[in-house]
């Protein structure tokens, strides 16, 4: 296992295209639900414990060896909004790119192959962990960090928000990340019918809402 392939994965300027996407911050903004960094915190906490753990769960599943194409399934029956199944999907696809350029191996091509339009980010981003010789608890983190990270990195867009204030706002978060992770990592030991499934219906509403607005700075 290489702590340097954590890294490789997890920094945000690894082509997998999360950059173009908000996490729902973008929405939450416009709302008027995040207006400064104690709200971006309370977002952040919320979205870490629900969408979060559900990905992380995912991730820790896909890279412990749980059959992928049933945990994309299992992905498809958490994200009830089209219009995020839609971007988990596209992100699935531009990480798979990245990653089989990366990390090629089998697992990733058999995948891609069933797969063409692309399968759920979290669940591709378990498998690239895998190929990269990461651990589950490993893929969880990055997923985790994923769920909180973007958010964090739009508002300081959205809002001009001091970076530094942002930063603090993930530090501060690093016990409870580390909490969901490990949470997420218990569970890919088990059946992938008992994976976390906690849900953030607002997220859900918003993200449908923020899909047919004419003029957005991020896609989701």
């Amino acid at each position: 296992m290489s702590r340097a392939a954590l890294l490789v994965l997890s920094d945000g300027r690894f082509p997998a295209g999360g950059h173009a996407h908000s996490g729902g911050a973008e929405a939450a903004v416009v709302a008027g639900r995040i207006r400064n960094a104690d709200d971006l915190a309370a977002f952040c906490r919320g979205r870490l414990h629900t969408t979060g753990l559900t990905a992380a769960a995912l991730a820790a599943a896909a890279a412990h060896g749980h059959d992928p194409l049933a945990l994309d399934d299992a992905a498809d029956a958490r994200t009830p909004s089209p219009a995020l199944r839609a971007v988990a999907r596209k992100l699935g696809r531009q990480l798979m790119r990245a990653a089989r350029a990366t990390w090629p191996g089998e697992e990733l091509d058999a995948f891609a192959l069933a797969r063409p339009r692309g399968g759920h980010q979290p669940v591709v981003l378990g498998l690239t962990a895998r190929s990269a010789g990461l651990a589950p608890e490993d893929a969880a983190h990055c997923a985790a960090y994923e769920a909180v990270g973007g958010p964090a990195t739009a508002v300081v867009r959205l809002l001009s928000l001091n970076p530094f204030d942002a930063t603090a706002v993930l530090a501060r978060l690093a016990p409870e990340l580390d909490h969901v992770a490990a949470l997420a990592a218990a569970a890919a030991r088990g059946p992938i019918g008992e994976l976390p499934a906690p849900s953030a219906p607002l997220l859900d509403i918003a993200a449908e809402a923020h899909a047919a607005r004419p003029v957005r700075l991020f896609a989701s």
